[in-house]
This record gives C-alpha cells, structure tokens and sequence, in this order.
C-alpha cells in the first residue's frame, strides 16, 4: 500500500473534490438530459411513450445492475481507478447513442451510459472518506450531490440553448469527450492513497451483503425511501418535461426554463435538507422524522400538481426541492449496521431505487401511450394515471415506515 501523500486543504479540493465532482455532474446531466431532447428524439426516430419510456429508463437498469459488485471493487481497488474505467464505458455508450439511428442501438447505447456512471457517487463517497476529516463529510457529500444537480442544471436551458448550434448527435459526441476527459482527470490528478481496504475475499463480501438484505431495520427504511427517490427520478428525469409540453401547454423553450427552476430547487434540497436534520436534530427531532416528513411534503406536492392547486411554477420547484428528502436515507440507514459496511448498504439500497426508477419511468410510459391526443402528444388522462399510479405506491409504503417506527 502507498504512504499516504500529504496534501493542502486546497490541494484536496482541486484535485479529489473537483475530479470526483465532475463525474457525478456528467452522471446527473446523463440521466436527466432526456426531459429535454425527448420532443427531438419522437420526431427524428418516430418513438412512441412506450419506446421512451424504455429508451429512457434502461439508464437506470444497468445503473442499478452494477451497485452490488460496485461496492465491493469499491472496497477492493479504491474509488479512482474504478470510477475512470467506467467512465470510460459512459463514453463508449455516449458515441454508440450519437451515431445510432435505431431504438435497439439506442437503448444498448444508454445502457452503457447508465453502466458507465454507475459509481460516481459512490467512489465520491467512498474517496472522501479518506481525503477528508470526519467532521467535514456531511458538508462535502452535500456539495457534490450539489454538482449533481448542476448537473440537472445544465440538461435544462443550457441544453435546448446548444441544441440551436447543434443537433442531439453532436450534444452525445462531445459529452462522450467530456467524459473521456473526466477519466483523464481522475487518472491524473487523484493521487493514490490506498486503494484496497478489504481483507477478506469476495464469498465473505457477499455474505455481507446477503446479511444487510436480512436485516429487520433494512426493510424497516426502505421501501419508503426507495419508492420516493425512484418516483422523483423517473419525473424529474423524464416525464416531467412531457407534462409540462402535453398538459400545461408549454412549449420547448418554456418547458426547458420549468426544468432548470426544478433542478435548482434540487440543488437547493441537496444543500437544505441535511442543514435542516441538523438543527432539528437539536431540538430533538430525529432524523428519520425530518426524512418521513419530507417525504409526506413531496407526496402533497405531487397531488397538487396532479390536480392543479396552486401555482404551477411553485409547485414544481417545490417538488423539486421535496423531492430530495429521500436521499436522507442513506445516512440514516447507514448509521444503523457497522461502519465498515457503510459502503455495501448505500449500494444495497442504491440498487433497489434504481431499478424502481427504471420500472417506473418505463411503466408510466407505458400507461400514458395508453392516451395519445391529436396533437402528437399525450392526454392529459394518461398522465393522472401514471402520477396517480407511483404516487399511490409511495403512499402505501410511507404508511408502512409510520406503522413500523410506532410498533
């Protein structure tokens, strides 16, 4: 194992902070950028809601296929070198989606996005544990989640601004390079700092990770937590841009400006929501209250978007900033097995949402091509019952946190 290589706090930031945050910046532009090219994607390729909804949501699929061996090559050969291979998959499936004039090759192109960034907030996680002080980690895991919705930020206005330069082939062409260049960055930059922290081999890993699906207070968390993360990614990622074109009657350009006020109040909820259990954990509010009760917020947000109560633009930015309650969860869940399992159950509960969020964001597609209007768009029928659908599920399983945290 290397010695340790002494580092200025500034030094720490330039090159461990900024690399790592700018992977997670490209994993959140990947996953959300379809909200705005999706008009330009129909009408080139012909895609109806299903095809969306599938060509869309396969990010997440492969996203979530990969978060158990993550954790353990996480464990076992540091977060650097991990993190640039796999951006360098991003990369290939970024080139694979620019030049593919067919759903199929599309769909395998996204799929190898979603692989790609797979562990860029996990390594960024697992590389600030080392780099940092303890103390400081809350902080820090809060700004890079922050990058991330710059990130969303920037798959808004920004976008539908360069798609007048370029088309949506030239976007994926140069996001490719941005990613190649990402890898470049971690390679270059990061010094090594003791890659491998696991001593025993991958059977014992796995049982370990077999023993947190076990656990009681596992599913005590989980199914709330991942039923709201998933809900507010497969919206927010997609289906959100749709809503606000077929049913507010926005246009592109509007709908684009919607998005980016909704990626901002993410941003926002990123930095605000863990601010929040801290003081509130002073006045003796636990942090699973401040998570339940954000969660139930963004469940009213929902309903009253579902039927217009309210100020459109407000309500949307309210989702977006409620919408990241979900992600306390982590910390909280964490907290409650050893710390040297920390890793392996961010990436067990990672799993679950994103596989939520894959079957969500394809199944409401699926149920709103149920409605199309005459337009070339979709009913507003259909999208009451695609939000109608996930909002009752995360309403089933909020109830189920309640009734366990009072048995």
């Amino acid at each position: 194992m290397s010695a340790p290589v002494p580092l200025s706090p500034a030094a720490i930031v330039l090159r461990v902070f900024l690399p790592f945050a700018a992977g997670y910046f490209l994993s959140y532009l990947y996953r959300t950028i379809n909200a705005v090219l999706s008009p330009y994607l129909v009408a080139e390729l012909q895609l109806d809601a299903t095809d969306l909804g599938l060509l869309t949501s396969i990010y997440f699929l492969t996203f979530a296929a990969f978060q158990l061996p993550l954790g353990m090559l996480l464990d076992r050969f540091g977060p650097r070198w991990v993190e640039a291979i796999l951006l360098l998959v991003a990369a290939t499936g970024a080139g694979l989606f620019a030049v593919s004039d067919d759903a199929a090759n599309l769909i395998l192109g996204r799929g190898l996005i979603g692989l790609g960034v797979s562990a860029c907030l996990m390594a960024s996680f697992k590389a600030f544990v080392v780099w940092f002080p303890a103390a400081r980690l809350p902080v820090v895991n809060g700004w890079v989640l922050a990058a991330g919705g710059m990130g969303a930020l920037a798959a808004t206005a920004p976008i539908e601004a360069v798609l007048k330069i370029t088309d949506w082939r030239g976007l994926f062409i140069f996001l490719a390079g941005l990613s190649v260049a990402v890898a470049g960055a971690l390679l270059l930059a990061v010094p090594e700092r003791g890659g491998g922290t696991v001593s025993h081999g991958w059977r014992e890993q796995w049982r370990e990770v077999v023993g947190i699906y076990r656990h009681p207070e596992f599913w005590r968390i989980a199914p709330s937590a991942v039923l709201s993360q998933a809900s507010f990614l497969a919206i927010q990622g997609l289906w959100a841009g749709p809503w606000l074109r077929d049913v507010a009657g926005l246009d592109k350009a509007a709908a684009a400006s919607y998005l980016l006020w909704i990626a901002a109040a993410m941003v926002s909820g990123f930095l605000g929501m863990g601010q929040v259990t801290y003081w509130l954990s002073r006045l003796g509010v636990p942090p699973l209250g401040v998570a339940g009760g954000g969660m139930m917020l963004f469940m009213l947000v929902q309903w009253a978007i579902l039927f217009s109560g309210g100020s459109l633009l407000l309500l949307w930015v309210l989702f977006g900033f409620f919408g990241t309650s979900g992600v306390l969860n982590y910390a909280i869940l964490s907290q409650s097995f050893p710390p040297a399992l920390a890793g392996r159950v961010n990436t067990a509960l990672n799993l679950l949402v994103f596989v939520a969020a894959f079957a969500g964001q394809w199944g409401m597609g699926t149920i709103i091509n149920h409605w199309p209007a005459g337009s070339g768009g979709y009913a507003d029928v259909g999208y009451r019952w695609a939000f109608g659908f996930v909002l009752t599920l995360q309403a089933l399983t909020w109830g189920w946190l309640l009734l366990r945290r009072t048995a």
